[in-house]
């Protein structure tokens, strides 16, 4: 089995939603199978059919965390330290086009959420700047073209 990098904040996360959809989301699906089953013929039960299929879901979404966490290589990011660009990296570059200076975090396929500056280390960002140092410049395919980055930070931590 592959292993899945990710790192102690990602793991924490993943940890946390488990635990409520094991604690507060199954009982409380449970509790609404139970009520839907009180009001009678089943056939025609529109809220026992909503809540065995928020069970599944539920279910679903259980098994793939303790999949995924028990597969997980948690790596702790404020142990790392170097020059060139790894997993965990937070890396600030600047566009060549446009000057526009952005700060990604290189973090695990699950905890990936642009939005935050986090990118998945199989994006084409991340594969392009593994690797590379300060000063280094890098293009990247992106939707709207290439792109040109020079590294202007790497740290860690």
């Amino acid at each position: 089995m592959e292993k899945i990098p990710m790192t102690v904040a990602g793991h924490a996360h993943l940890e946390t939603e488990l635990k409520r959809l094991k604690s507060v989301e199954r009982p409380r699906i449970i509790e609404a199978i139970a009520e839907a089953r009180a009001h009678g013929d089943l056939s025609e039960n529109a809220e026992y059919h909503a809540a065995k299929e928020a069970q599944g879901l539920n279910e679903a979404r259980i098994s793939e965390l303790e999949e995924k966490l028990g597969r997980a290589e948690v790596i702790d990011v404020t142990k790392l330290s170097g020059t060139s660009i790894k997993f965990g990296a937070r890396v600030t570059v600047v566009d060549e086009d446009t000057d526009e200076e952005r700060t990604y975090q290189i973090v695990g396929d699950l905890e990936a959420d642009v939005k935050s500056g986090k990118v998945s280390i199989s994006s084409p960002i991340a594969r392009a700047l593994i690797g590379k140092k300060v000063g280094d410049s890098v293009e990247v395919a992106t939707p709207g073209g290439a792109r040109a980055y020079e590294i202007l930070e790497v740290r860690f931590g």
